[in-house]
């Protein structure tokens, strides 16, 4: 699948490619990531490659992320309007500043108006709300997100890291109003964080939101870097951030190591690949620190995994869900349409029916 082969964006009229390029890593700021001269040439592949959608946010590399996005554009002079390019608010530069953060009216339209002047573009595709403020009445930032965009400063409306609830709650108002609605939701998940599934992958899936997922490599994990018994820090800096697998972890690792032995390609591919063969997904986050790993991971969307490949990954990875997720998934049939096939699925009769 080329990254011109576009799919749409929830229940929205917007097209992107099934890989966005995440740009956490843009930037040496915070003592790792890339140079804005490696971060150039990591646009310039994703780009050449036929990619249209490009996602970042004001705290990374405290602005500068944003800032090297805007040189770029600017520098190649990139027609604006060819690309999707969101970021997200919430996040502080300010520190002190109960204002500089946070999802309040007064906050996101300062973060808005600054953003806009770090990308060097009159509007932004998609504004996310970067997480929930629990200070602010979501009323109030969903009525500042509807005036953004009849200003025409952004697009669209996006939701990442809020609870599933609270995400309803944002979007029943929204439709109910006549405001713009939250198209898609940014979220983690890999094979080793799937207990999304439990909650907000059913939350978009109903209520018409695209799903992107985040740390898809679970923050390298799962990119053929780590093995079980290893004693070396594989990236002191990163090791010292994100941690290290934990031993549950190895045997999801092994397996896709295992996967990606058996049809030649790497780890990372397999993992993407799973990611991207999830129902409900739209388009997938991912970045890199280097141009030779944004194009392995590029590479992924040539890897085709086979049924059993993708059972053994599904299954071994099997995450335990919160209450009531997994008793509706199971329980909850068996009680309602014992010994039928509903919509193309066979329920099986509880044993105390069948007596």
């Amino acid at each position: 699948m080329p990254l011109n082969h576009f799919v749409t964006l929830g229940r929205s009229g917007l097209r992107v490619s099934p890989y966005c390029l995440g740009t956490m890593t843009f930037g040496e700021d915070f003592g790792w990531g890339a140079s804005p001269e490696e971060s150039f040439a990591m646009l310039d592949e994703y780009r050449n490659r036929g990619g249209n959608f490009i996602d970042t946010a004001n705290i990374y590399t405290a602005g500068h992320a944003e800032q090297i996005i805007g040189d770029y554009l600017t520098r190649n002079r990139v027609r604006r309007d060819g690309i999707v390019l969101s970021t997200k608010f919430y996040c502080n530069l300010f520190p002190g500043d109960p204002n500089g953060g946070g999802a309040g009216r007064k906050a996101l339209i300062q973060q808005c108006e600054a953003s806009l002047s770090r990308l060097q573009s009159d509007y932004i595709d998609i504004y996310w709300l970067h997480n929930w403020d629990r200070t602010a009445p979501i009323e109030e930032t969903l009525r500042g997100l509807d005036d953004l965009v009849t200003a025409g400063k952004i697009r669209y409306v996006g939701f990442s890291d809020i609870p599933a609830w609270k995400t309803a709650e944002a979007q029943t108002i929204a439709k109910f109003r006549g405001w713009a609605p939250i198209i898609a939701l940014q979220l983690e998940y890999s094979l080793l964080e799937r207990t999304s599934e439990g909650e907000l992958f059913p939350l978009a899936q109903e209520m018409g939101m695209g799903i992107m997922p985040w740390s898809p490599l679970k923050s390298g994990f799962l990119s053929g870097k780590f093995r079980r018994g290893g004693t070396k820090q594989v990236d002191t800096k990163r090791t010292n951030m994100v941690g290290v697998p934990a031993e549950a972890d190895y045997d999801i690792i092994e397996t896709v190591v295992d996967v990606a032995s058996e049809i030649g390609v790497s780890p990372a591919s397999v993992a993407l690949a799973w990611v991207r063969l999830q129902t409900g997904v739209t388009s997938t986050l991912i970045g890199a620190r280097r141009l030779d790993q944004l194009k392995a991971n590029l590479d992924s969307l040539d890897v085709t995994l086979s049924s059993e490949q993708i059972s053994r990954l599904t299954g071994v990875s099997k995450p335990r869900l919160n209450f009531p997720a997994e008793n509706n998934e199971t329980l909850a049939p068996m009680l309602a349409f014992p010994g039928t096939t509903v919509d193309g699925r066979t329920v099986l009769t509880p044993d105390r029916l069948s007596e």
